[in-house]
């Protein structure tokens, strides 16, 4: 087992939880309430990368964040290193590849939140805020859970566009999947398979979890 690449993974998967899990709320909360003219190109934009491939992704970040690129000179100038072939770049390219991982969840928790109930408290006199916080979000927080768990499994899989921004340096951007592809072309198939069986177990574990998470929740209402 690679234990650095395993630890990289990890902390990758939980700053890509923390940085897009707010904005996540405030943009699934906004999809599922109001309607707008650049609605629908907000959710296209948003689900995207389910259906690009993640090396298309991967190049288009690499391009937009190059040394030269605007992009890039204006990243270097904020942080003080370059974007690409480093553990920020990689954060930021996993934060907009797992946009829909994170935010379609939220939408349809949000969705669920009956309208009335917004405006049964609206009408109590609580502010907009206190409504989010008191009634929007504990009535949506099997999403919030289901989100926080999608994203970090999917996170802790993630290889074409980490590759492709990251690159594989070692104890900076090379994650597990990056280390099992690198023990696959050595031909070290004893400690690929070792690594490949542990994202398989975590994967498989997480998402058992949460649907047997979400199936005592819903007994719990109709008992």
């Amino acid at each position: 087992m690679d234990w650095a690449a395993f630890h990289l993974s990890i902390e990758l998967a939980l700053w890509t939880i923390a940085l897009l899990l707010p904005v996540g709320i405030l943009l699934a909360r906004a999809l599922a309430w109001r309607r707008f003219a650049a609605r629908s190109i907000l959710e296209a934009l948003v689900a995207l990368p389910l259906v690009l491939p993640p090396t298309v992704l991967g190049f288009y970040l690499l391009v937009a964040f190059a040394g030269q690129a605007p992009l890039g000179r204006l990243w270097t100038a904020v942080f003080g290193s370059p974007a690409v072939f480093s553990f920020e770049g990689l954060v930021m390219a996993s934060v907009i590849f797992n946009l829909p991982f994170m935010i379609q969840p939220l939408q349809r928790a949000f969705e669920a939140v009956p309208n009335d109930m917004r405006e049964a408290a609206w009408c109590c006199g609580m502010s907009r805020w206190r409504t989010f916080w008191r009634v929007e979000l504990p009535l949506a927080w099997m999403g919030v859970i289901t989100a926080v768990v999608i994203t970090f499994a999917h996170t802790l899989g993630e290889f074409g566009v980490v590759l492709m921004v990251g690159g594989n340096i070692p104890g900076e951007t090379r994650t597990l999947s990056i280390a099992i592809y690198d023990r696959v072309q050595a031909f070290d198939n004893r400690a690929a398979g070792v690594m490949a069986a542990a994202l398989l177990a975590f994967a498989f574990f997480a998402i058992t979890a949460l649907h047997l998470f979400n199936d005592l929740i819903e007994r719990r209402r109709r008992g």
